[in-house]
């Protein structure tokens, strides 16, 4: 159930099916010269859409911007603040809570650490103004990784490599505009860098040369069958408590 095509009768009908939402975090930034800057925001969403094809549950609008602060410096890259990121994700989860939702799976296509631990602050939070909610918190990224092991060749393959490439030639092939080439950044260790485009000139962390659409489609079975796993898991907490 796609929340900004339903209607609001649709959405109260829905109430009665699940109370379950997945809210899908991306971002608007680099992704090397091949990929799309809203691929985040298209690899979250679309894992949602394939979900909501398999269960009842519901799917919030996408939320197109994130903290993205190792391609900041890179054309395109447009970033939020961690207490803005914060506190939308807080606002959010408040207003599906008043309408009657309880569980609650944010997924972030952006797998940026400092945006990643934002949103669990976040929901560190929700839990504790609200007893009876459940929240689940990770990365689409994560579950590509873990659930593509015996697809993706590319060692330590992450941004804008084999795993996104893959992915964006499966569900948006139109929009991959060439092949990007492999790359890994040099930023120095514990050391903070201004110019962090100088340590990373291309923005791919990985290698784009060996995606395929057929890897691509591999891996997003394998990412909606573990968000379908993960659901019913949080659910069945759920019926646990009360």
């Amino acid at each position: 159930m796609l929340i900004e095509e339903m209607t609001m009768d649709e959405f109260a009908a829905g109430l009665q099916l699940t109370r379950t939402v997945l809210i899908p975090f991306g971002a608007t930034e680099q992704h090397g010269s091949h990929l799309p800057l809203n691929t985040d925001t298209l690899e979250a969403y679309e894992v949602g859409r394939k979900l909501a094809q398999r269960r009842n549950i519901f799917i919030a609008p996408a939320i197109p911007y994130g903290v993205c602060r190792s391609t900041a410096n890179h054309p395109g890259t447009i970033t939020l603040t961690t207490a803005t990121l914060r506190a939308l994700a807080v606002d959010l989860v408040t207003s599906l809570y008043r309408q009657g939702l309880r569980n609650f799976i944010l997924i972030t296509g952006h797998a940026g650490g400092t945006h990643t631990s934002t949103l669990i602050d976040a929901g560190e939070e929700l839990l504790q103004r609200f007893e009876d909610i459940r929240v689940a918190v990770l990365t689409e990224y994560m579950l590509a990784a873990r659930e593509g092991r015996g697809i993706i060749e590319t060692q330590d393959d992450s941004h804008a490599g084999e795993i996104e490439t893959s992915r964006i030639l499966h569900s948006h092939p139109h929009l991959v505009k060439g092949v990007g080439a492999r790359e890994y950044p040099t930023f120095p260790v514990g050391i903070l860098v201004r110019d962090k485009r100088a340590y990373w000139p291309g923005g791919v962390w990985g290698d784009p040369t060996k995606a395929t659409a057929e890897k691509g489609a591999q891996l997003e079975e394998a990412v909606v069958a573990a968000l379908d796993r993960l659901v019913a898991e949080l659910e069945r907490g759920e019926s646990d408590s009360a």
